[in-house]
């Protein structure tokens, strides 16, 4: 039941990101170019998940535990250091030179251009070289 869940989620953020336009890379760095054609699309989708978000936390730590799961399975690391800051900035960068962030990339592999192969090879990319470099 648990991975059944974990699917629906997944659906539903996909479905989220199809129907507010997210899969679109231009839509994207259409918000990143604030000095011409600016869109505020995804200003309002990124609010529309924090209010979301932060409504949610509350209704769901009300809880004793999980309803699929045994217990919370939060982060307990609070500090920042040079691989979180390292791995947002190029995070950053990658998103603003491909206008995808990994769930849209995926969400959108069902219609397969040069720029989304580009960024979802460098993105496996990036996973092999910080697992070869944590360990």
């Amino acid at each position: 039941m648990k991975m059944l869940m974990g699917y629906m989620a997944g659906l539903l953020f996909g479905l989220g990101l199809a129907v507010s336009g997210m899969t679109d890379p231009a839509r994207v760095l259409g918000f990143l170019d604030i000095a011409g054609a600016w869109d505020p699309t995804l200003m309002f989708v990124l609010g529309g998940a924090v209010v979301t978000s932060f409504i949610g936390y509350r209704l769901v730590f009300q809880r004793a535990g999980p309803i699929f799961g045994e217990r919370f399975q939060l982060p307990t690391k609070q500090e920042l250091d040079a691989k979180l800051l390292g791995g947002a900035a190029l995070f950053g960068i990658g998103w603003g030179l491909s206008g995808y962030c990994p769930g849209p990339a995926i969400a959108s592999v069902s219609g397969l251009t040069f720029p989304l192969v580009a960024m979802l090879m460098a993105m496996v990319v990036g996973w092999f070289a910080a697992r070869a470099l944590t360990c």
